[in-house]
């Protein structure tokens, strides 16, 4: 209540965006004003003349210079003075505020004495007070004032008037007498004149009158006051979020620095323009190493704070240049390309400063146009810089990159495998490879892994390290793993067709499926259309799948093993939290790293490291199955500590179900008794 009331009065401190607005809203409100009172003054200047030149006024023209010109004249020179300020001020040409404050508080008080002096004169004949009256409405409506500045200007000049006219003896009763004079006797009337002129003071009827205007007028005043006030505040919001909002269009909202919308829009702009030197640019694109780690160890906030000081490290170093966020950890730059090495030198620098007891390190990319280049797309050459960038993560002697014919190769394959993922799907590109997993108890087969190859008609049989990671980065691995899911099952429903051995396989699930699709129920119902059991199919999750998607990994897990999937843990120790998820999660099979065999003739750590692990599984009541054996020596050692499976190069390369059946007729390999023959 006590911050109410001062607000109420007009003592709050208000904006420059209210004050304005208020100073707008009463410049626009002189114009009317100014106008009404020039053409009403005009209009009296000129009556009177014409009266005065045709006779009508008996007195010299210095009386009525004196007693009415000459405040016509000053109120009209006021009004004009007035409208001359408003209008410079509406048109941009009136820069100095004050100007236009001093034409309304001059134009204001000389109004309003011109009705109180009019108005007196009136009075003492007999007549109405409306130029006092509507000189009151004019300045105390038409012009806003705070509330205490309107109670102060109302109450003045109304105890001013009635000081004026409370000693002044109305003429009207004398008038009435004269106007009888023939009903009094001489005596009578001397008597009723003389009780008129000692009469002084207002009638009560006067009093009440005058109070009413008063306070009719203040509540008008206030009124309009506050009414113009929740306009005004109700603009400042919308102002407010408009600057925001376009704020926000072209800045990052975390960093400050410019984002993306912005940086294209003025990038194809420079381009554009005929004066820019484009052998000399280079586009820059930069990745904080480690972030994630950063901001997992630190929690968002420093991590946040984190990106705002590099922001403002490569803006400052990049001065004159275009500099954004593109998102994340993320910083695109387009400058020129001389002296930007020694910059990126000085960034890379600095950023270990930044560190604490997680390694940063600034990677850059770059591209730079090439010259029979006759457009250059600022999407396609920040997504150039960025493969550069890519190309150099986890190589920790190397930052900078700059955009090659051999990236330039790379990069088409990249958008190649994008563009034609579904066309490799429709038209059987996309095969599938079976690696043996052998008993180690007689080197039987006891299970197959099914791997994803691409044989392209253009580029040949490409590995899998290429497109998976591709499909991964870009979200489309669901449907390479759909479609691998979906030949497996055929693959089944042939051998089983036909009597053939076919042994239970293991399928590598990604991440990202869980994301992007219901990749369980696919798998299930893939299961039902070709009628394979259970036990044919087992489902491969990574560990580094485990961290990034706990809780939903958790529920597709128990939902697989309700429904009588074996569940396998694949690149055991590759991480570094693994035996937290062995602790917190069910699994059936333990798939150990190929990388605990390599050295494994020389490193004596690796024997001891493989038997613990083995006894762990065995006190888990898990299988274990080590993948990467290529020597007898390993697959003997592995026999020789009771690990259950062995997957590698010793037995076989994945190869297609063809060539295995082909291995295994020729007595190469051979199918244990279980899986001999399936049968429809």
């Amino acid at each position: 209540m006590s911050k109410k009331i001062p607000r109420w009065l007009g003592f709050d401190k208000q904006s420059d965006y209210v004050r304005t607005y208020f100073f707008n809203t009463n410049m626009r409100a002189s114009i009317h004003m100014s106008l009404i009172v020039i053409v009403l003054e005009i209009w009296m200047i000129v009556r009177m003349l014409n009266q005065y030149f045709s006779g009508q006024l008996p007195k010299p023209f210095s009386y009525y210079f004196s007693n009415y010109l000459i405040f016509y004249i000053v109120l009209l020179s006021s009004g004009i003075f007035m409208l001359v300020c408003a209008l410079l001020h509406i048109r941009g040409k009136l820069k100095r505020r004050w100007i236009g404050t001093l034409a309304k508080w001059l134009f204001a008080g000389i109004s309003l004495y011109f009705g109180i002096r009019i108005s007196i004169g009136d009075y003492t004949k007999g007549e109405q007070i409306l130029t006092f009256l509507t000189m009151e409405l004019f300045v105390m409506c038409l012009f806003v004032w705070r509330p205490f500045v309107g109670f102060l200007i109302l109450t003045l000049t109304y105890l001013f008037y009635v000081s004026r006219i409370s000693g002044i003896a109305p003429v009207s009763g004398a008038y009435s007498v004269l106007s009888k004079l023939s009903e009094y006797t001489p005596e009578e009337a001397y008597e009723k004149l003389q009780a008129i002129r000692e009469t002084r003071g207002l009638s009560q009827a006067t009093q009440i009158n005058l109070f009413t205007m008063w306070l009719s007028t203040l509540i008008i005043s206030f009124s309009n006051y506050h009414k113009t006030l929740t306009q005004a505040l109700k603009d400042e919001h919308l102002e407010e979020v408009n600057a925001y909002l376009n704020k926000i269009s072209v800045n990052d909202e975390l960093t400050g620095i410019h984002n993306m919308v912005f940086f294209r829009s003025e990038a194809e702009k420079l381009l554009g323009y005929i004066t820019t030197d484009k052998e000399n640019i280079v586009f820059l694109y930069f990745d904080i190493e480690n972030f994630k780690y950063y901001n997992e160890k630190y929690g968002f906030h420093e991590g946040n704070e984190l990106l705002r000081k590099v922001a403002k490290m490569i803006d400052s170093a990049f001065t004159g240049s275009l500099v954004s966020r593109l998102s994340d950890d993320h910083f695109v730059v387009l400058t020129r390309y001389d002296g930007c090495d020694e910059i990126i030198r000085t960034l890379g620098a600095k950023i270990h400063e930044f560190q604490r007891e997680v390694h940063l390190e600034l990677k850059c990319g770059a591209y730079r146009p090439m010259q029979e280049e006759e457009t250059i797309d600022p999407s396609v050459a920040c997504d150039r810089a960025r493969f550069a960038c890519n190309s150099i993560k986890k190589r920790y002697e190397q930052t900078f990159q700059m955009y090659d014919k051999t990236l330039e190769d790379r990069f088409h394959l990249k958008q190649y495998i994008i563009n034609s993922i579904d066309t490799a799907i429709e038209s059987g590109y996309i095969k599938v490879f079976y690696q043996p997993v052998v008993n180690t108890a007689d080197r039987s087969i006891v299970g197959l892994e099914a791997l994803a190859r691409w044989q392209d008609p253009n580029y040949g049989l490409l590995p899998p390290g290429v497109f998976i990671e591709i499909l991964e980065e870009h979200r489309l691995i669901h449907k390479l793993d759909q479609c691998i899911i979906q030949q497996v099952c055929r693959d089944y429903r042939e051998a089983a067709d036909k009597g053939l051995a076919f042994a239970p396989v293991s399928l590598n699930f990604s991440r990202l499926d869980f994301e992007l699709c219901d990749i369980v129920g696919y798998f299930e119902e893939k299961a039902r259309e070709y009628g394979v059991p259970q036990e044919y199919l087992d489902v491969e999750i990574t560990e580094s799948a485990l961290s990034d998607q706990q809780n939903l990994l958790q529920a597709a897990m128990r939902r697989l093993r309700q429904d009588g999937y074996k569940v396998w843990l694949d690149d055991f120790g590759s991480g570094y939290s693994s035996l937290n998820f062995l602790k917190d999660y069910q699994f059936d099979v333990l798939k150990i790293d190929m990388k605990f065999l390599s050295g494994f003739s020389d490193n004596l750590k690796t024997r001891p490291i493989l038997q613990n692990i083995v006894n762990l599984t065995q006190q888990l009541d898990m299988v274990s199955l080590t993948e990467g054996v290529e020597t007898p020596e390993q697959f003997d050692f592995l026999a020789k500590i009771g690990c259950s499976r062995a997957q590698g190069y010793l037995f076989s390369k994945p190869v297609p179900i063809a060539d295995l059946r082909e291995r295994i007729d020729k007595g190469e390999l051979h199918v244990n008794a279980r899986y001999t023959a399936i049968s429809a």
